[in-house]
């Protein structure tokens, strides 16, 4: 370790406020799928900034929009017109089902915004008693208050109460267990099509079309939170499209501006419809440098071609987990390039193992290895990533 990377983590541990427990390195650049250290070691990047860098590090075409945006207009605020925020709205709506967008800068905002606007819908058409949300167990929403309510972990929500009221917890991908807690009540139920952070659990079709009539029956808004499992991760471009179930509200963030901060709440016409000038806002979403990023990543993931090759690419990577011959692997699950590992040891195990033999790992729980490389890996990469987890299965 050079003293250069001494003094960036001495930093960082003297002025920073301990939330993270970071790899004892320090990144200084990337290419593609590799990532590079202050100390000159490579790293194969199978997290992407917890499935961020969709198009992996320093991609040519996106430093060439951030840099010719940057000499043009970085910042002007919601209150004036820029045509990058335009067209990415156009962009999204016309790659799903939406017919409005709102932007915002997180994952977390998003969820947010996606609750007040199920609450004013709720509010505008039956009145303030139905305001209650259904999420999910294994579910992870964000940090902020109300998605922190329906993220339904003791560690996370314990010394932060009391959080939002009015959120219902039901067992995923239990439909009558679902049906139990619905109620004329409820404005919204939030689900992920793919749990991230839970442990890449897929919902079933059968568990997605039965809350979608749940909440037909019950004049409920359907949320889908893609922020994780959306923007072509699945290998479909939002998640919900392999299951043929259509959302009323869908969050989206993590990929969408290439590593940039971005979220946004896509909606149909009957919800956007409740909300009018100054009921919701933000800063600095959409900027016009951020919204010309993320136009170039829309375009290039929404590619037929593209997520063609992410769906067999993430089938390859499955099969190859699968041949390797280790006791430690209990299971292996996911879609696309999402893809959870159970270990019969503890994760933290494998991800720091995972340092010395240059691959960038994380969790998903203490027991769950999460794969979500950046979506323009190789084959070829994904042949390093299994020769290299098997080396490190075979160590423990």
């Amino acid at each position: 370790m050079t003293s250069e990377t001494e003094t960036i983590i001495d930093l960082e541990q003297e002025y920073v406020l301990q939330t993270y427990v970071r790899a004892p390195f320090v990144l200084d650049h990337g290419k593609g799928c590799w990532v590079y250290d202050t100390d000159g070691n490579a790293y194969l990047d199978c997290a992407a900034g917890i499935a961020v860098d969709a198009l992996g590090h320093a991609d040519p075409e996106l430093v060439a929009t951030l840099t010719e945006q940057a000499g043009k207009l970085w910042h002007v605020s919601n209150l004036f017109h820029s045509a990058p925020h335009a067209r990415l709205a156009k962009q999204l709506c016309d790659t799903s089902f939406a017919d409005r967008v709102f932007f915002a800068n997180s994952g977390a905002e998003a969820n947010e915004g996606a609750f007040k606007f199920a609450r004013k819908w709720a509010h505008d058409h039956f009145g303030p008693n139905k305001s209650a949300f259904v999420a999910f167990s294994g579910a992870f929403h964000g940090r902020t208050f109300g998605a922190l309510a329906a993220t339904p972990r003791e560690k996370y929500q314990a010394p932060f109460r009391p959080l939002m009221p009015g959120v219902r917890i039901a067992p995923f991908n239990d439909l009558e267990g679902t049906a139990q807690v619905m109620g004329d009540d409820v404005c919204a139920v939030i689900i992920e099509p793919v749990q991230g952070e839970g442990g890449i659990y897929p919902a079933t079709p059968e568990f997605l079309e039965g809350l979608r009539e749940l909440c037909d029956r019950h004049n409920a808004l359907l949320i889908f939170d893609e922020i994780q499992c959306g923007m072509g991760r699945t290998g479909t471009l939002w998640a919900h499209q392999a299951y043929g179930v259509t959302p009323d509200i869908l969050t989206a963030a993590k990929p969408l501006a290439g590593g940039l901060p971005m979220g946004a709440i896509l909606m149909t016409q009957r919800v956007a419809d409740v909300m009018h000038p100054g009921e919701h806002g933000s800063t600095f979403a959409a900027g016009p440098l951020v919204s010309a990023v993320a136009e170039v990543v829309v375009r290039r993931v929404s590619d037929p071609s593209f997520l063609a090759d992410v769906k067999a690419k993430g089938e390859y990577l499955k099969e190859r987990l699968e041949e390797i011959n280790s006791p430690h692997i209990t299971a292996v699950r996911g879609r696309g390039l999402i893809v959870g590992v159970d270990l019969d040891v503890p994760v933290a195990d494998v991800t720091s193992a995972g340092h010395s033999r240059g691959l960038l790992l994380i969790n998903a729980g203490t027991h769950t290895l999460r794969l979500v490389p950046p979506l323009v890996i190789t084959r070829e990469e994904i042949d390093v990533l299994v020769e290299r987890l098997s080396a490190i299965l075979q160590e423990l």
